[in-house]
Order: C-alpha cells, then structure tokens, then sequence
C-alpha cells in the first residue's frame, strides 16, 4: 500500500482497496444532469463568446484569469485558513491571508504522518526551499494529523522514516475543514488525496493538481508552473508553451503573432 500509518493498521488491512479506491460523492452540479434523447429539440446556438473569450479581445490580453463561481477553485480566492503548525520544532499558528500582498504560496496536502510516499515529497521540497525563497514563495505542509504528530515525525531521523528538521511549517487540519476547502477530503476515510495549489500574492489559485494516494508529485515540475506563473503575470500579453522554462522563448496570443513562435520550433 502507499500510505498508511501504525495506528490504522488494522483498520487499512480489513480493506485492501482503502487507499486506492477513494468513494467521492458526486458534485452537487452533475446530480441533476441529464442526457437528451432524440425527441429532444437541438440545442440553440450560441449568439455571444463566452466571458473568457470576450476578455481576450481587449486590447491588452490577460491570460491569468479569474474563474467567476466557486467551482473549478482555479481563478477564485484560495479559501482562508488559521492554524496550529509545527516550525523549527515549536507550535505556531499559521494564517494563510497574511501571506497577501507578500508571497506565493506553495499549499499542498498529504495522507498522513509516518507514512512513505509522504515523507519523500514533504523532505524534497524542504531541501529546495530556498529555491523557492528566492521566487518570493512559501510552502505549506498539511495533513489532518495533530501538531503532536508532526512534532514527533519531524523529531524522527529521515533515516528512520522520518522528516528531521524543516524549512517550513507542517499544518495541522485535524477539524479536516481545510481539506475540504480544497476539494481534497475523502469522505468515508477522513484523509487528504494528494493535492498541490499554486496561490499568487492576490491571494488567487493560479494552479493545482491532485494525485491518487500512491503517487508521489514533483518539486521540479511545481517549480517550473510557479516560473511560468510569474512569468506571465509580468508578461500578460505573452503566454507559455509546452514545458517552458526561464530563458525560453514564450509565445504572442494572436492568430499572426504566434508565428513566430512556431516557426522558431
């Protein structure tokens, strides 16, 4: 299995699907969807372009949008939270709105303390943490474990199976309500798929991505979107291509423009 820990042992082992197989509810907007049948008339056509589209006719094009409902969370406010955390081996509380006006945050979620997966990606982004300092970025840990967890993982050897020291806090979301916040929480086991949000210093969700229990994510990969991201927050008349990275050649948002760019490739 991909993650479990000590004191659920005997709850995974009665399932051996548990951690592979989360049973999440399904969206209230896709409840009350219906398929048409053949009787049915065609639907109309469209008289205007959508707001997204609409937006990209003016004369200076953004593409770092804000969504305009709650769902996807992507180009909304990401939802706020205050908790406990453990930092350098002490108890601290960790508001995420004071970090607006400051600094990118790199929020991601994680199953559990004394796990396997776990410690991998929470230890490799610790090690390249001030490759994200110097982005103006901070990382958050959270997982619906107590602060006395944590505690004691980071005060474990890595050696171990434990964390050592950190280069920033590890959240504790025992209520789970940051979770599911963040659309993370499964239900029926009460702990958080692996999901990774990208919050700019406006406090919006520019990015995220959520991985089943047993895969690992990549501080490479996040790295390279959070570039990208501020790269076309400076630049919003340009935008990314496939795989880009600082120093490569970005692309124009326009029909004749863009040529230049694929011409080049």
């Amino acid at each position: 299995m991909a993650c479990c820990s000590a004191p659920s042992a005997s709850l995974l082992s009665s399932n051996p699907n548990i951690l592979f197989s989360p049973k999440l509810s399904s969206p209230p907007h896709l409840s009350s969807l219906s398929i048409p049948n053949a009787s049915n008339s065609l639907p109309k056509l469209r008289t205007s372009l959508p707001l997204s589209l609409n937006r990209f006719t003016s004369s200076r094009r953004s593409f770092v949008v804000r969504a305009s409902s709650e769902l996807p969370l992507v180009g909304n406010a990401a939802p706020d939270f205050e908790a406990e955390a453990v930092f350098d081996q002490e108890f601290i509380k960790v508001k995420l709105s004071e970090y607006i006006g400051k600094k990118y945050v790199i929020l991601f979620f994680y199953p559990l303390d004394f796990t396997f997966v776990c410690p991998t990606e929470i230890t490799a982004f610790s090690d390249r943490h001030a490759e994200f300092a110097e982005l103006n970025t901070e990382i958050l840990g959270v997982s619906v474990d107590s602060v006395f967890s944590h505690l004691a993982w980071v005060q474990t050897d890595r050696k171990s199976g434990g964390l050592g020291d950190l280069n920033y806090p590890l959240v504790s979301d025992v209520t789970k309500s940051i979770s599911k916040s963040y659309g993370v929480l499964i239900p029926d086991q009460g702990i958080a798929l692996r999901g990774l949000f990208i919050i700019d210093k406006e406090g919006v969700i520019q990015h995220s991505t959520i991985n089943n229990l047993g895969i690992g994510r990549s501080v490479d990969e996040t790295k390279r979107t959070l570039q990208a991201l501020q790269y076309v927050q400076e630049n919003p008349d340009e935008v990314c291509p496939a795989g880009w990275k600082p120093g490569e050649k970005s692309m124009k948002p326009d029909p004749k423009l863009s040529k230049e760019y694929f011409s080049a490739v």
